[in-house]
């Protein structure tokens, strides 16, 4: 599992990469003019709530720290993966089947629940393959390429074999 985590959050590094500052922070695209920046930002941020929460076991993914910098320089941008990279890591030992709260607001106050850590890590790696779609409607209106072919696309999705 957190191979498969890492391969993806690779993906979001191999972009950061090769598009500039400008880039990365321009908000400019309808229709809800959210910047590749702001994408990335938001993916780590639900990454770094499980590991503020998963000692305690209280995991809350309302309590995001929106670090700006992160959200609309690549250079920070890059150091905020480096740091949730290097946190997935630790976990290659941890029990999956571990039992943790997880409170959100789903938009009409706050929920918790009991997850296992694999569930939520499973929620965060979905979450953020879901957040890269958003990111490549982005980066085409921007004339970016992708960074490879699986970017943005869930596993389980079928793919167009219509030859162009």
């Amino acid at each position: 599992m957190i191979l498969a985590i890492e391969k993806n959050l690779h993906r979001g590094t191999q972009l950061l990469n090769n598009i500039s500052d400008d880039e990365y922070s321009n908000t400019t695209i309808a229709p809800y003019y959210s910047s590749i920046g702001s994408h990335m930002r938001h993916i780590l941020d639900v990454f770094d709530c499980i590991f503020e929460g998963l000692n305690e076991g209280n995991i809350n993914l309302v309590n995001r720290k929106r670090n700006e910098l992160a959200e609309n320089y690549t250079k920070e941008g890059l150091a905020y993966f480096d740091e949730i990279l290097k946190k997935l890591d630790t976990l290659r030992t941890k029990d999956f089947n571990k039992i943790v709260k997880v409170t959100d607001n789903l938009g009409l106050g706050l929920i918790t629940a009991n997850y296992t850590l694999a569930a939520i890590l499973i929620q965060a790696h979905s979450h953020a393959i879901h957040h890269f779609a958003s990111v490549g409607y982005v980066i085409s209106q921007l004339g970016i390429s992708l960074p490879d072919e699986d970017f943005g696309f869930n596993p389980t999705t079928p793919r167009n074999t219509i030859v162009k």
